[in-house]
């Protein structure tokens, strides 16, 4: 491992003040773009003023998140990008601001709106068409990694705080986490939504129609497809986010057979925190890897360890290492049969090493069920108690149980893959329910949906185990 000892105030304090300092001005254009289906994207072109390179300005296109508009692009497109010799473009999703269209969640419509919007930046005589990157957040990322299995020529990408395979991010185990699913579905009404995703909404909260909701998450996934990927890739995944975890990100780079790099930070979907002190830091590791790969500027990013760890809170600081950081496996086991209902919960706490813990990666809890009146699913949330009376949600995960019967079985659920601080002197609590919002009514990821009032269910023994850092980098101490 090598640590990187930026702190904000010091070695990033004087990048920026230089950047400020050369910064180039440039001027932006409103422009409405028709699709092939007639649709209307509302785009932003950010060009930097002077004459372009002989060959075009380099340049990139960004997407925005769901929900969002391309305005929340601006800031990223006028103080990391068009200020720095970057033609931007812009756009409002379709169904998403001032574009038109039904909004069908990154399927083949919105490839090829992008295909569009590619042909049609790439044919202006001042952009450089063999070097234009692709920058995508949450949705957006999801788009880029799209366009980039599907062989569009991007020259590098950067997906943000997404999915590799949306199915396994939203309905792990075959149960959806329905908080998330209900949130992401009322940013785009059903008036604005095309068939296909007005088509599943009922069944993506409850649960049913599996084999209709692998199909759309299949096509609008690309972990099976990420051998097409050409393009350097450089991720960004979120140290604690719910909707799209570590191991979204961390599939992707285990299966890349092309320049790549992970940053794992403080930013995503909640529970993370986003700090706007670390915005500064990972907005300009994005620019370097568009300077590499776009312009050719051997600034070292490519060569650099890959894989670089953030610690929470932010710090300033970094940790770099070769590939995914060494993990070593905590097991506790809690004893104990107590019989639920609709409404009821399991409790079970644990003392932990008195020292500082951080988690990084997947575990899973196993316990043993038994069930004769349909219950359909267990949710599992690991939560730290800390010596300040906190309640920290380490990591959380359901599963499907729908074959229960008298005869207890053994039901594991894979937790997600989050990287979190376990303050010393912490104690370990696990929650068995059918919902999250059992362990906290503010714990939306799992909503009590499905449960009939008279089922009741069985739990004995049950075993968690969490991945740990083998050496920390959040908390008190640091590595050297």
């Amino acid at each position: 491992m090598r640590r990187i000892a930026c702190l904000v105030g010091l070695c990033f304090a004087s990048l920026v003040a230089s950047a400020l300092a050369e910064a180039g001005t440039f001027t932006k254009k409103e422009t409405a773009i028709q699709m092939s289906d007639g649709a209307l994207l509302a785009t932003s072109l950010f060009i930097p003023d002077g004459a372009p390179p002989a060959a075009g300005w380099p340049a990139a296109m960004l997407f925005h998140g769901l929900g969002g508009t391309r305005e929340s692009m601006n800031e990223i497109a006028e103080g990391f990008l068009a200020n720095e010799g970057y033609a931007v473009l812009t756009f409002d999703a379709r169904a998403h601001g001032a574009s038109s269209g039904l909004f069908s969640a990154d399927g083949p419509r919105e490839l090829e709106d992008v295909r569009t919007l590619l042909d049609w930046l790439g044919g202006r005589s001042d952009i450089d068409r063999a070097h234009i990157g692709a920058v995508g957040f949450s949705l957006g990322g999801g788009a880029v990694w799209r366009a980039a299995v599907e062989g569009l020529p991007f020259a590098a990408i950067v997906p943000v705080i997404t999915w590799t395979d949306l199915y396994e991010a939203l309905i792990p185990q075959d149960l959806a986490k329905s908080g998330a699913v209900y949130q992401f579905l009322q940013a785009v009404p059903p008036e604005r939504s095309a068939p296909a995703v007005n088509g599943i909404r009922q069944a993506s909260l409850t649960s049913t129609d599996l084999p209709a909701l692998r199909g759309f998450a299949e096509e609008r996934s690309s972990r099976r497809a990420l051998d097409r990927v050409r393009a350097p890739v450089f991720m960004l995944q979120g140290r604690r986010d719910f909707a799209f975890d570590i191991a979204q990100a961390a599939s992707a780079f285990g299966a890349l057979r092309v320049p790549k790099r992970l940053y794992l930070g403080d930013l995503g979907h909640a529970p993370a925190p986003n700090p706007t002190a670390e915005r500064p830091y990972f907005r300009t590791q994005i620019r370097l890897w568009l300077d590499r790969f776009l312009k050719g500027i051997p600034n070292g990013i490519d060569t650099r360890p890959p894989v670089e760890l953030a610690p929470d809170p932010w710090t300033g600081k970094t940790f770099e290492y070769p590939s995914l950081p060494r993990a070593r496996t905590l097991t506790l086991s809690f004893t104990g049969t107590s019989t639920i209902g609709a409404r009821g919960k399991v409790v079970r706490t644990k003392p932990l090493p008195r020292r500082l813990l951080e988690t990084f990666g997947g575990g899973s809890v196993t316990t043993t069920a038994s069930s004769t009146s349909g219950w359909p699913h267990i949710v599992a949330v690991v939560s730290a108690l800390t010596p300040d009376g906190r309640e920290i949600v380490v990591t959380q995960g359901g599963a499907k149980t729908a074959r229960l019967g008298a005869k207890a079985r053994a039901v594991t659920i894979r937790l997600l893959s989050q990287a979190t601080l376990i303050p010393a002197g912490s104690r370990l609590r696990l929650t068995l329910a059918p919902a999250s919002t059992a362990q906290n009514p503010g714990n939306l990821l799992y909503l009590d949906i499905g449960v009939p009032p008279s089922a009741r269910v069985r739990l004995g023994k049950a075993t968690v185990k969490l991945s740990l850092l083998e050496t920390p980098v959040s908390g008190a101490r640091y590595p050297s």
